[in-house]
């Protein structure tokens, strides 16, 4: 209709083959699509089963669909980070956007990610050390910040949360299908919008519900890669992307 300025979804690219052109009808113009490793064993392990080829498919069906596709990549030190300039060049060789975000003490889970914590500051001079990245001024908004790879033609944008703070710019909150309105990763703030409608609130009352969460969103995260516990035991997959 014209109220919304872009629609966007966050995928694993499991089933995007299915649903890629059904998306497009529907208005949706971009993709995030997480993809951390290219080598298909690594990637069964980290996703618990994941098979790579049906979400390589998935983006390549996005593409043909019309879609613009962002590749999301953790960066992991022991995993795959020598990975990382190939994954780059992927998603730059098929015209996709790519950004890489550093592991997050979030979530209560089997499997601590936090000891291989890797810093993108480091990423980005490994990079630099055979690519010249160029600062871009784009914003959306979010965390991330933006460079050209000069040589790949591509934008490469780099969320830093423990590198390099960017709180001072984050607009975003997050709403997942519980209809909790969550305002910062980093902390344990939730506003209960499912609760509103329930209780036979109207328009106004949810809009005043919105209204007073985001009045009230934390000046910055409480992340900290030293602590031996995560900074919201809520995970990433509960909160959105």
């Amino acid at each position: 209709t014209g109220a919304l300025d872009e629609l966007t979804l966050t995928t694993n690219g499991t089933r995007l083959s299915e649903f890629a052109v059904e998306l497009a009808e529907a208005g949706v113009r971009r993709i995030n699509v997480s993809l951390d490793t290219l080598k298909p064993d690594l990637f069964r392990r980290l996703t618990r089963g994941g098979d790579l080829a049906k979400v390589l498919a998935g983006v390549a069906a996005a593409r043909e669909a019309g879609l613009k596709v962002k590749i999301n990549a953790v960066a992991l030190a022991d995993d795959y980070a020598a990975e990382l300039p190939d994954l780059i060049r992927l998603a730059h060789g098929e015209g996709h956007d790519i950004t890489l975000i550093e592991t997050m003490p979030m979530g209560e889970i089997e499997a601590d990610r936090t000891d291989q914590y890797l810093s993108l500051r480091d990423v980005r001079t490994q990079l630099e050390s055979f690519w010249t990245l160029e600062e871009l001024p784009l914003s959306t908004g979010g965390p991330a910040r933006y460079v050209r790879v000069a040589e790949t033609g591509g934008r490469l944008g780099l969320i830093t949360p423990l590198s390099h703070n960017f709180c001072e710019a984050c607009t975003r909150v997050r709403l997942p299908c519980t209809g909790t309105l969550h305002t910062c990763l980093g902390q344990e703030d939730a506003t209960a919008l499912r609760a509103v409608l329930r209780a036979g609130g109207d328009d106004a009352a949810l809009t005043a519900a919105i209204r007073d969460a985001v009045r009230l969103k934390p000046k910055g995260h409480d992340f900290d890669i030293a602590r031996a516990a995560p900074a919201v035991k809520r995970h990433m997959s509960t909160t959105g992307g």
